[in-house]
């Protein structure tokens, strides 16, 4: 695990041992081309602002995603 805060790696899965910062696992998750969870990352990001796009797309990607989910 490698702490956000001050950079330093400990085994620890709660929190840094040194400043007591969160800690996180340094390394991306494996790629698969077979990707079920892709989209829904996208839209995540799209709706918490980690990816800039124009006002039309977010709100037709929003509506598309809540149509989806409203039905199940």
């Amino acid at each position: 695990m490698k702490c956000t805060k001050c950079g330093r790696y400990t085994l620890r899965k709660d929190k840094c041992p040194v400043c007591g910062g969160e800690v996180k696992v340094p390394h991306p998750p494996k790629f698969s081309p077979e990707d079920k969870y892709g989209k829904y990352r996208l839209v995540m990001k799209i709706i918490t602002g980690q990816i800039e796009v124009s006002e039309e797309l977010k709100s037709r990607v929003l509506e598309k995603y809540y149509k989806i989910h409203s039905t199940t």
